[in-house]
């Protein structure tokens, strides 16, 4: 499976047992959502956000318009932060055309990232993204896996000064370059950082958490369903007795519960085509969640099966 693709047989089969469970009723998304704090502001963000990439690579028709139905239904279940970035082909225009076709645009925070080589050719691609997404300003510019990221953070702090941009910050994906960015994290006056963390890889739990906790850093997840990786034969098993109490009807919540239930995580963007799925994603958003035992637990039965 490519990562950031859907997964197919399993989420289906958790939505049919959710509806027969009569629980997406039960779910009210439109209670307050968890929400977490930007360290450097205070600014509270809900903890379960959209990422944009391959998902919303589309171009313009019925395609288009059924993201735009993803995105209308991530603003209705609660959702605010939508991030993408030029290299994830036409999401930047998919978004910024169907953000504008909402007949009452709800508050977004934008965040997305400059990724190219040299400084002056970074200036025209974020001015560029702001043009696509038609937005007087980002409220996150962040570098895309810290490439050239020593010409870009200083326009990035610039842009900051003068009102551009609201926060920056800088991404790695994968679980790569993470002794970089540790440094980064260490010396940089950066508000935002985001990287891979999930229940099968989690790398970041010896580090990078606990430093952005230090720091003060907010903390964006990316890929916390391993690209797709977490669905397959283990959750087409019955889920552990441990999702009633967490209040989880599949696996999808499951997994965004671990992640966004680490106290120094900000935020996690999982990315979907899918109006469905992105509702059973939301679903996070609601009731308990698990504590480090738990977390441990959730971690320990998924390998196990």
């Amino acid at each position: 499976m490519l990562p950031g693709a859907e997964p197919l047989v399993d989420r289906r089969d958790a939505l049919r047992a959710i509806a027969a469970a009569g629980l997406a009723g039960a779910l009210d998304l439109r209670a307050a959502p968890l929400e977490r704090p930007v360290p450097a502001s205070g600014e509270r963000l809900p903890a379960i956000g959209l990422g944009t990439w391959i998902t919303f690579d589309v171009s313009g028709g019925a395609e288009r318009r059924a993201r735009g139905d993803v995105l209308a239904a991530f603003f209705e279940s609660g959702g605010r932060l939508v991030d993408s970035s030029p290299m994830y082909g036409a999401s930047e225009e998919t978004i910024g055309e169907e953000y504008a076709r909402l007949s009452r645009p709800p508050a977004l925070f934008s965040a997305t990232k400059v990724w190219t080589v040299g400084g002056l050719a970074g200036r025209r691609q974020m001015e560029k993204s702001r043009n696509l997404w038609r937005l007087p300003r980002f409220d996150l510019m962040q570098v895309h896996n810290l490439l050239d990221w020593e010409v870009h953070l200083p326009t990035l702090k610039e842009m900051k000064a003068q009102g551009r941009a609201r926060y920056i910050g800088v991404t790695t994906s994968h679980g790569r370059r993470h002794d970089e960015l540790e440094r980064i994290m260490r010396a940089e006056p950066i508000d935002f950082v985001q990287f891979t963390y999930n229940v099968n890889d989690r790398q970041a739990e010896q580090r990078l958490l606990p430093l952005a906790a230090e720091r003060r850093l907010a903390v964006i997840i990316n890929r916390p369903f391993d690209g797709g990786e977490l669905f397959g034969p283990k959750t087409a098993k019955p889920m552990p007795g441990w999702a009633k109490e967490i209040g989880c009807a599949s696996w999808a919540e499951a997994f965004l519960k671990f992640v966004v239930s680490q106290p120094a995580v900000t935020c996690a963007i999982p990315a979907t085509s899918k109006v469905a799925h992105l509702r059973e994603n939301m679903r996070a958003l609601q009731g308990p969640l698990p504590d480090a035992a738990m977390r441990s637990r959730i971690a320990r039965d998924y390998e196990r099966l």
